[in-house]
């Protein structure tokens, strides 16, 4: 039997994306919860409970991350990176979630440690589809260590 309300940490810039992905998992049937942040900078301060996110609980360490690659600030290769290199970071999986279809974005963020690549869906049904693909697998199939999410 599977927890609940484990969090997925959304990275994206774009505000849309972030309401259709947050509209897709609800439509998915996701018992999983969704914290979205808008770039790489508040991805790396809500990890590392910093800034506007140092009140966080140890509990809101995400189970999984969804990384847009093209964000201001610092972008999903900067954070992905930074991510890896940190000794209490690097286990949590990093699914990049992107427009791009660059073959050196694919080669360059597997390189860095991503888990999966993923090209962003064009339409909703096969966004909810993606969605409850990536919560039976890094939900119900994977096991990661233990004390890690």
């Amino acid at each position: 039997m599977k927890p609940t309300r484990r969090n997925i940490l959304l990275a994206d810039d774009d505000p849309d994306d972030r309401m259709l992905i947050r509209d897709a998992l609800q439509e998915s049937q996701s018992q999983e919860q969704l914290t979205c942040v808008e770039n790489g900078e508040e991805l790396l301060d809500y990890l590392r409970h910093q800034g506007a996110f140092s009140s966080l609980d140890e509990k809101a360490r995400p189970y999984v991350i969804l990384l847009d690659l093209n964000m201001p600030r610092k972008d999903g290769r900067e954070a992905l990176r930074e991510i890896k290199a940190d000794p209490h970071l690097r286990r949590i999986p990093v699914i990049v979630l992107t427009t791009s279809q660059a073959e050196e974005d694919i080669a360059r963020t597997y390189d860095l440690g991503a888990s999966s690549f993923i090209i962003k869906p064009r339409d909703f049904e096969t966004l909810v589809r993606l969605l409850r693909t990536i919560d039976e697998y890094w939900f119900e199939t994977v096991q990661l260590p233990s004390g890690e999410n």
